[in-house]
């Protein structure tokens, strides 16, 4: 707050900025510091870049942003070209409410620079509504309900930021096709080449890297449109190749599971079994039988 030019919050564990009072001294321009609390950022409108990390925020038309402890952020001089609010609290606002311990649950926390949430015109004003509200709260004198009307008041901030980027997901539709599509072309090279054989099955977090996106992000966007994890997604495409293979090829049991990728081929057969209800062998033996007692089967 020193650094905006603001005075010291007057409550212990949160404090709201309004960045139409902002006026970043140049000393602090350019300078990362490791934050220790949480960071909500609601930007009505602006235009440039705000560095986070490694990467910038750049959204055009405004959005929300998150930020969780320990993370580094670095001081820009544009901070002071944008209209909005950012919202600071301290784990210990929450640690002894039902908040703090689902706080993980708000994945977003955990999305990369460039996965900022857009908002439309009407959910800019529930938004500005809820941050003007616990401005007012943080503005009040402190009492014995300051902090349990502070932290109910961050959740409903937190509910409907995870109901608008649900509607992001789904208002996106076909920006995110794109990349299932990606994800899914990628997944057949893997299998279909023999690669996963030398380098082992892939994991989410390698897929994640090929996408660019944070692997929290991805996965929200895939339950959202197919009601799939990214692991779940990625068992689904090793299953679809692995049922090619046991019915077009001669490769034993093992021999399969080493070539999708699999270091114990019991791996292989306890995954293969909870996804189609068939051990790979009797997946493969109803290859074999007669089309008369497939007929009765």
């Amino acid at each position: 707050m020193r650094a905006a030019g603001l005075p010291m919050p007057t409550h212990p564990l949160a404090a709201m900025m309004n960045y139409n009072q902002v006026a970043f001294g140049g000393e602090y321009v350019g300078q990362s510091i490791l934050i220790d609390f949480y960071k909500v950022s609601f930007k009505k409108n602006f235009r440039g870049q705000v560095r986070y990390g490694q990467g910038y925020y750049d959204f055009e038309e405004g959005g929300l942003a998150f930020l969780s402890p320990n993370q580094l952020v670095t001081m820009s001089g544009e901070e002071s070209s944008y209209d909005g609010y950012a919202l600071y609290f301290h784990p210990d606002l929450i640690r002894n409410y039902q908040l703090g311990k689902n706080i993980q649950q708000y994945s977003f926390f955990s999305y990369a620079v460039s996965e900022a949430l857009f908002l439309s015109d009407k959910e800019k004003v529930v938004i500005a509504g809820l941050f003007e509200g616990i401005a007012n709260e943080l503005e009040n004198s402190i009492d014995h309900f300051s902090q349990d009307i502070l932290v109910s008041q961050i959740e409903l901030l937190l509910n409907y930021s995870n109901r608008f980027y649900n509607r992001q997901f789904i208002t996106r539709k076909m920006v995110y096709n794109d990349l299932i599509g990606k994800l899914d072309a990628w997944l057949s090279d893997r299998f279909d080449s023999g690669k996963s054989s030398l380098i082992g099955l892939p994991s989410v977090q390698e897929v994640s890297n090929y996408l660019n996106v944070s692997p929290r992000y991805l996965t929200d966007m895939l339950k959202s449109l197919t009601g799939k994890s990214t692991q779940q997604h990625i068992h689904d495409k090793l299953i679809e190749n692995a049922k090619d293979i046991l019915s077009t090829s001669k490769l034993n049991i093992s021999e399969i599971a080493y070539h999708l990728g699999f270091e114990h081929p019991q791996s292989f057969n306890r995954l293969f079994k909870r996804n189609t209800n068939l051990s790979p062998g009797e997946f493969r033996q109803s290859f074999s039988l007669s089309p008369d007692i497939k007929l009765k089967k």
